[in-house]
């Protein structure tokens, strides 16, 4: 019991941050989703709760979505995400620890490296983007922190980021969560937790629309950084053990 009371606490807090810069609720609730249910598990949960988290942001930035980039982002990679799912399935739980913790890193230095870069993407590099970040979607479970970038550097910003972010996102869950049913990876239980996780997620989504205009994106980017850095190092850890 405690353990389900703990989850439904930080993904409230994840789903507030999440709401407020448009990603990030992954990060902070994989290490314990991992730790309490394991690897396999915690993957196809994580991505039903994304889903619910997703539908949330999009309710409260309707308005604001750009559709002809999310057309565009989600073609190529909603496929694409289907492929990395069924890459995924194939792995030992070793090799997603190990994955994990690597890609964290890697993310670290990517993120900042597309931050402190001004660039612009045309409407075709967005789609090429969709599709490598799809792809890494269905193997990793969450490139919010790559995506940021990818939107911005398109030109949308504010309600208009997280909106159309949170649509493409939810497509590319849904190709993923799809694939994991399909294989037979989505038991009744998992799917359960997942709709527990994801519902905490939304009700903090949902209650940080009105901060949005007020806080800014520094700390979080920040804290982003330092929870990455700590759930890969965790991740490299576990993964050293079970193999």
């Amino acid at each position: 019991m405690e353990i389900y009371i703990c989850v439904a606490l930080i993904a409230i807090l994840a789903g507030v941050l999440s709401g407020i810069v448009g990603t990030g609720s992954s990060l902070l609730l994989l290490p314990l989703m991992v730790s309490a249910f394991g690897p396999k598990e915690a993957i196809p949960i994580m991505a039903i709760a994304a889903i619910l988290g997703n539908i949330a942001r999009m309710g409260a930035w309707w308005r604001e979505i750009d559709w002809r980039a999310t057309l565009v982002y989600t073609l190529p990679g909603v496929p694409a995400a289907s492929v990395g799912a069924h890459v995924l399935l194939s792995l030992p739980s070793w090799t997603i620890d190990c994955a994990l913790g690597i890609f964290f890193g890697i993310m670290i230095v990517l993120r900042r490296s597309l931050k402190n870069n001004c660039w612009s993407l045309s409407i075709k590099q967005l789609g090429l983007c969709g599709g490598l970040v799809g792809f890494l979607t269905g193997l990793v479970l969450s490139t919010g922190p790559v995506s940021v970038p990818i939107f911005t550097a398109y030109g949308l910003s504010g309600g208009a980021f997280i909106g159309t972010e949170a649509a493409s996102a939810l497509l590319l869950y849904t190709s993923k969560v799809s694939t994991f049913g399909f294989q037979g990876a989505l038991s009744l239980h998992v799917a359960l937790i997942g709709l527990f996780v994801g519902g905490g997620i939304m009700l903090g989504t949902l209650s940080s629309k009105a901060l949005v205009q007020r806080l800014t994106a520094t700390h979080f980017s920040f804290l982003t950084d330092g929870i990455l850095m700590i759930a890969g190092a965790g991740f490299l850890y576990a993964a050293l053990h079970e193999k």
